[in-house]
């Protein structure tokens, strides 16, 4: 189950256990719970502070729990075998369960623990999810530090019958005390944002006490932590304030171009932006949704924005790297059957389709790409390309082209995703050349069809912005209003990549840097008027 190499660093792991734990499996006579079996065996016989038994009676078989010895109140239960993505989940469930003290700010533990109500946590994943980590680890910890949290984490895979008869077709899919509460990633910040009502208060409050910044950088991208990077280096009070930290990036998976490195994957990258922007004197606050720039000229000599949880930030100049979000296919089914077969992520959701006909909405490299993900998943993959071409990489499409279970249709307008009120069981298209409408009967749709800049919130500051919402910048990354400037997919530069995005963002924040020494703070201007 486990080879040498992992059962050492296992081992080395389980070294930092502070209480003994342990491990009660509830079994069943097929392979999967053998597995199970395995595995807890040998991961008992790394540590004499982890026992594992096997006379569970919980009605998902294969599934274990992970518990205190000391208080077998507190605990979180695995159905499944947790592997791909989500060894790691369950090792930091074994360390946090034996006392290791997790990585997240007191501030949010203690959060947790003043948490009223009883929450019964049922949530599916897949192995192959890149966003579900993130929600699997979130309420392991939300479990163990609250008796009255409970969470069950189930591999969808391994309880096929379940997630059909729950109707779940996208993953992370959480359900609370039986009902369906939330799906797609979130942070543990975001789920007890959703629990806890007076927590958009007490960050307004904690907010309104910030002294102005020099520079403030709205988004938390690859742009948005590049910029703030740069301005703290110069030596100016910096802050960055982001929706999600990781941006957009957080949603990719392999990432193959960006120079001298290989390979990478999007949460990995993220992770490595926030730890470096953790480096510097910068202040970093998630979770806050812009929702309206008041220029300087309008808001007493510094640039003012405001946010959907009733706090406002100032500060002497800006920089705007908020990113951009996959474009929806804006037609009669989509947003309906949204996670109910409608898709955006195949990373995440394409197990649940094993077997089954999909189309992908997109001929460009994440429609391609997509396409040849899912078509070594599922039963058949067409792909729906709305030009008269494919505009994928060559590569990409020679591949794609060589996998027998793929359609490729091109100058295809789709017009409406059906479904039978459950779920979606077609899409119907036009042939733009012969204007003749088609239906194909499929289980899933997966949209590809690229990126929408959210700038919704700036379009009554008197910002220059095109008619496809992109902040016009000129070559120094500046907008039309003194003070305030833009990088990343949310601006006019063309070619929307993270390796652009980075460089966009560090040359804002050197015209940032430029503007604020040629421009005297308004206290200064203040004072220089009263001396006169």
């Amino acid at each position: 189950m486990l080879d040498e190499n992992l059962k050492q660093q296992l081992s080395q792991y389980l070294g930092m256990l502070r209480e003994p734990i342990e491990l009660v499996a509830s079994l069943g006579d097929d392979a999967k719970s053998a597995e199970t079996r395995d595995l807890l065996t040998q991961i008992a016989a790394l540590s004499d502070k982890v026992t594992a038994q096997f006379d569970g009676d919980d009605a998902r078989k294969p599934s274990f729990i992970i518990r205190r010895a000391s208080n077998t109140e507190v605990w979180v239960r695995f159905a499944g075998v947790p592997l791909g993505h989500e060894f790691t989940s369950m090792v930091l469930a074994l360390l946090w369960t034996g006392g290791h003290p997790p990585k997240v700010s007191d501030e949010v533990l203690d959060q947790i623990r003043q948490l009223e109500g009883d929450f019964d946590f049922e949530m599916y994943f897949s192995l192959s999810c890149h966003n579900c980590p993130d929600v699997v680890q979130a309420l392991t910890l939300m479990a163990l530090y609250n008796p009255r949290i409970t969470a069950t984490l189930i591999e969808g895979g391994a309880f096929k019958d379940e997630v059909e008869g729950r109707g779940v077709l996208a993953v992370p899919a959480v359900f609370l005390n039986g009902e369906m509460w939330g799906s797609g990633k979130m942070s543990i910040e975001e789920i007890l944002g959703k629990l806890d009502k007076g927590a958009d208060a007490r960050t307004a409050a904690k907010l309104a006490d910030k002294k102005p910044f020099e520079v403030l950088v709205i988004g938390g991208g690859p742009a948005g932590a590049s910029a703030a990077i740069y301005t703290a280096r110069k030596g100016f009070s910096t802050g960055i304030a982001a929706e999600r930290m990781g941006g957009q990036v957080m949603d990719t998976m392999g990432i193959e171009n960006f120079i001298s490195v290989p390979y990478t994957e999007g949460p990995k990258l993220a992770a490595a932006l926030e730890q470096h922007v953790g480096e510097y004197d910068i202040d970093t606050m998630n979770l806050l949704r812009a929702e309206k720039l008041i220029p300087a000229s309008e808001a007493g000599g510094y640039h003012e924005v405001q946010f959907s949880n009733g706090a406002s930030l100032k500060a002497r100049s800006l920089v705007l790297t908020t990113g951009a979000r996959w474009r929806n296919l804006g037609v009669p089914g989509e947003a309906e059957y949204r996670t109910k077969g409608v898709a955006y992520c195949p990373h995440c959701d394409g197990p649940l389709f094993k077997g089954k006909r999909v189309a992908v909405i997109g001929g460009g490299n994440s429609g391609v790409e997509a396409a040849i993900d899912l078509a070594n998943i599922v039963g058949h993959v067409t792909l729906i390309e709305f030009d008269a071409r494919l505009r994928a990489d060559q590569v990409l499409q020679d591949k794609l082209r060589s996998m027998k279970n793929v359609d490729i249709l091109v100058s295809a307008q789709t017009t409406e995703v059906t479904g039978d009120g459950e779920k979606v069981n077609g899409l119907t298209y036009k042939d733009r050349d012969s204007g003749e409408e088609h239906h194909v009967e499929l289980e899933g749709v997966f949209v590809q069809i690229g990126l929408v800049p959210n700038t919704e919130w700036l379009k009554d500051s008197g910002l220059e912005m095109t008619r496809f919402g992109e902040i016009v910048i000129d070559g120094k990354a500046a907008t039309n209003l003194p003070g305030v400037f833009a990088a990343g997919d949310a601006t006019t530069v063309p070619y929307k990549q993270i390796i652009i995005a980075m460089g966009e963002g560090s040359k804002a924040a050197l015209s940032a840097f430029d503007y604020l020494i040629r421009n005297e703070a308004p206290e200064e201007i203040a004072q220089a008027a009263q001396a006169a």
